[in-house]
């Protein structure tokens, strides 16, 4: 959690408003948030606040790199404070749950591209996709081989109306 969201605005010469510190505090207190929710939380905490001006305030929060966007195939994009680090993502596949994991192996940006092309890379996303503990206990004796579980594990992330499963 952010210890003093006004002291890292100031730090980056951005001036401090209600609506900042308090998007700050939404992704701060639930992380791998969507722009939706952030708003919600913003509105329970200060009042009216429009999910443009929500959108705004997360995408320069990113450009500042004070927040950190990621957007799992098939999911609207979710924000996090957990930024500096080059950590990935577990994702359920059924409930869409998104939890971190720390990097494999070695230092940032933990992989190393075997022709980077000439690229400096400083970052790469790793997204391990499967079911969550709690989803695993709901569906006791079921084969992870059947039809059902074998549709949800398509590359795109998981099944729904914009995202179909893979026949």
């Amino acid at each position: 959690m952010i210890s003093d969201p006004a002291e890292l605005l100031r730090q980056r010469g951005i001036q401090v408003t209600a609506q900042r510190l308090a998007v700050l505090r939404a992704v701060s207190l639930q992380p791998h948030t969507t722009a939706d929710a952030v708003a919600d939380a913003v509105r329970a905490e200060i009042g009216a606040i429009s999910l443009q001006s929500v959108y705004d305030t997360l995408g320069m929060l990113v450009a500042e790199r004070l927040l950190r966007r990621i957007q799992p195939a098939g999911s609207p994009a979710r924000f996090e404070d957990r930024v500096g680090d080059n950590h990935h993502h577990l994702i359920c596949r059924v409930c869409g749950r998104v939890v971190d994991v720390d990097c494999a192996t070695g230092s940032a940006p933990c992989l190393t591209a075997l022709d980077g092309r000439g690229y400096e890379i400083d970052e790469a996303e790793v997204a391990y996709w499967g079911r969550c503990p709690d989803c695993l206990a709901k569906s006791p004796g079921r084969p992870a081989s059947d039809q059902t579980t074998r549709r949800r594990r398509s590359p795109r992330g998981p099944a729904s109306a914009a995202n179909p499963p893979i026949r």
